[in-house]
Parts: C-alpha cells; sequence; structure tokens
C-alpha cells in the first residue's frame, strides 16, 4: 500500500498537538511529536532544556525518532497517517538557534518525502507557554519563518491551515488530503 504521509507543521503554540488529537479521535493514524518526551527524559536525567544546552544532542534524538516514525507511517496498513511535525523541523530549529549541523541532517530531509505538508502560523490567541515550551510568541513567529524556509529548501508546496476551532482546522485539513 502507499501510504500518504501527512506532516502538520508549525511554530510552538500554533495547535498542531490539538489537531493531531481531534485526528486521532475521528479514528486516523498518528505519530504524535516526540520533542516533548526527550525533553521530559532529559529532566529525569538532570538537564533542565536538553536544546538549549545539548542542541546538537537533542537534535540527533529528534532525526532518530523522527526517521523512526517515518519508516513506521511509511510500512502502515492505511491509506493516511499524520505526523506532528516532519523531518525538516529539524533543521529549521537548528537554522533559529544558529548551531552547525552535521550533512545528514540536511540528507535526512531529502530521503524522507512527505506527500503533504501543512502549516499552522502562529496566532497569538491560542499561544500558551509551559515547562516543555520556553519561547515567547515573537520568537515563535522567527521559528515559523525557519519552517518554511526549511521545507521550501526541499521542494514542498506547503498547504496554511487558516484559523478556526479546531474541528474546522482539522476538516480543512482532511478535505484537503482527498484531492492527494
Amino acid at each position: 500500500m502507499n501510504t500518504k504521509k501527512i506532516v502538520i507543521a508549525g511554530g510552538p503554540g500554533t495547535g498542531k498537538t490539538s489537531i493531531i488529537n481531534e485526528l486521532i479521535k475521528r479514528g486516523y493514524t498518528c505519530y504524535e511529536e516526540i520533542s516533548r518526551e526527550i525533553t521530559l527524559e532529559a529532566r529525569k536525567q538532570g538537564i533542565e532544556q536538553l536544546f538549549l544546552t545539548k542542541p546538537l544532542l537533542f537534535s540527533e534524538l529528534l532525526l532518530k525518532g523522527r526517521v523512526k516514525q517515518f519508516k513506521e507511517a511509511e510500512s502502515s496498513d492505511r491509506d493516511l497517517v499524520f505526523l506532528d511535525r516532519g523531518i525538516p523541523d529539524i533543521v529549521a530549529y537548528m537554522n533559529y538557534s544558529g548551531d552547525d549541523y552535521p550533512d545528514y541532517f540536511t540528507e535526512a530531509c531529502k530521503n524522507h518525502e512527505y506527500d503533504q505538508i501543512f502549516v499552522l502560523e502562529p496566532w497569538q490567541e491560542i499561544f500558551v507557554s509551559d515547562s516543555e515550551r520556553y519561547e515567547s510568541f515573537e520568537q515563535a513567529i522567527e521559528i515559523h519563518n525557519h519552517l518554511i524556509e526549511a521545507y521550501q529548501n526541499n521542494n514542498y508546496t506547503l498547504k496554511n491551515v487558516p484559523f478556526d476551532t479546531v474541528e474546522a482546522r482539522t476538516d480543512y485539513i482532511l478535505n484537503t488530503v482527498k484531492n492527494l
């Protein structure tokens, strides 16, 4: 089966997780964001913000996890699989932080192609910081710009998801992927 791999991308606090949860509620196969679990695991080892203290290690762990998710999605028996973020997100965050990274990060982007990328723009009304999301809204806008660049550098056509209720945003995504 040729499973369509659909990425829900966007900066912090844009509603990605809410949409993924709505898709799960509707019976779709979804792969959830893994950066929070990496952050929480690092905290158990005494590192408050792994991305800030060891960005390359954090990004390598993310890359490993997202490649694993990609391969699992690719071998799925479902028509559609949704992923909360894709591999290019890692490059975008490294570019945002100004850290250098090995070529295998950009090679991973090229070697793992998604079928559609939906982008959620920064939305002040729903943005909330918490213990794992340390960025301000202004930083979220900057990250968003790096995300757009990272996906466009990998030749993706991006679909912007309009601001609306979680249900309406999810409907928009599902109606759009029907045409793939």
